[in-house]
């Protein structure tokens, strides 16, 4: 399974220089070679896929393509991906647990000089030793579903049903509780941090309107604010509005309204100074997430200190 351009062109014959040779050295073909990830895993891909997708931040203007293959624990299936990749000049990431099948990758890409990285046969060699144990060698996909599985579960399930104020009810049964205006990425940071095994409410903070008083009621540590730089949510909100085939002139993305909001927003963190205050502009959600779950672990461990000197 591929996702991703289509078969190699003659242009794209691995090997060939990106360079027009009529043209003598030093100028560009009309068309450069397109560079290629095939990440392969005999399970979801996920591991993988996240670890090059985290490599790839590093070349933010390689254009590199990532193809995604899942459920790979056949040899049949494994070497047409290989001989794919031989062709397109592809690089291949992999992430099996069969050593015979990890094995058969590495011959196969010496056979085919195909460049083949292994992101856990090296990992799995190593805990063997250290733990002096032998490994189940079963892709986690064809695991048991544990505890942890079904509780990611509740709590995704729980953050859905608690997302943009709907359930204010819920404020008190969220293990975390996301404050900010329209747009300052409350609804992908809940998702992320559930999908974590956290249940997350989030509730936006609307001009003139108060807080909830269940939000007040709420434990207080465990409530976050989210802020945003002025210009990037006008820009922001423009391009929602333009998404939604509104007018960018609409009251939502007028500077002066989107200012007067997070200085409203602005009040309401400085009555409630408990809350930690997170400023997400330029910031990936995964980085936000991280600040979020730092703040979390400072907050309780102060309140452990407090408690073991009282």
């Amino acid at each position: 399974m591929g996702v991703g351009p289509s078969p190699a062109t003659a242009a794209e014959t691995p090997g060939k220089p990106p360079w027009d040779e009529r043209g003598g050295r030093g100028r560009q073909a009309d068309t450069v070679v397109a560079k290629r990830i095939d990440v392969l895993s005999d399970s979801t891909g996920e591991t993988a896929e996240k670890v090059v997708r985290a490599a790839m931040l590093q070349f933010p203007h390689a254009g590199a393509q990532i193809r995604l293959h899942t459920r790979v624990r056949t040899r049949e299936a494994a070497r047409p991906i290989l001989e794919r990749a031989a062709r397109e000049g592809a690089l291949v990431v992999f992430t099996v647990v069969s050593p015979e099948l990890r094995e058969f990758i590495h011959a196969s890409s010496y056979e085919l000089r195909v460049e083949a990285l292994d992101l856990i046969g090296s990992l799995i060699g190593k805990l063997t030793v250290y733990l002096d144990r032998q490994p189940i060698n079963t892709p986690s996909g064809m695991l048991p579903l544990s505890d942890e599985y079904f509780r990611r579960i509740e709590a995704v399930e729980f953050t859905v049903k608690s997302d943009d104020g709907k359930e204010p009810r819920n404020f008190r049964k969220a293990d975390l509780t996301l404050v900010g205006v329209s747009r300052t990425s409350k609804t992908p940071l809940s998702t992320l941090l559930a999908q974590r095994g956290l249940k997350v409410a989030n509730l936006p903070l609307v001009l003139g309107v108060n807080v909830p008083p269940e939000l007040e009621e709420a434990n207080q540590d465990r409530i976050v604010g989210l802020t945003i730089g002025l210009d990037p949510l006008v820009e922001i909100r423009k391009a929602r509005l333009k998404q939604l085939g509104m007018s960018v002139d609409a009251n939502y993305g007028l500077r002066d309204q989107v200012k007067a909001e997070l200085e409203y927003a602005q009040k309401i963190f400085a009555s409630h100074p408990t809350w930690p205050v997170i400023d997400v502009t330029g910031r990936a959600i995964e980085e936000t997430a991280v600040i979020i779950l730092e703040s979390l672990k400072e907050r309780d461990d102060a309140n452990k200190i407090a408690k073991s000197i009282v």
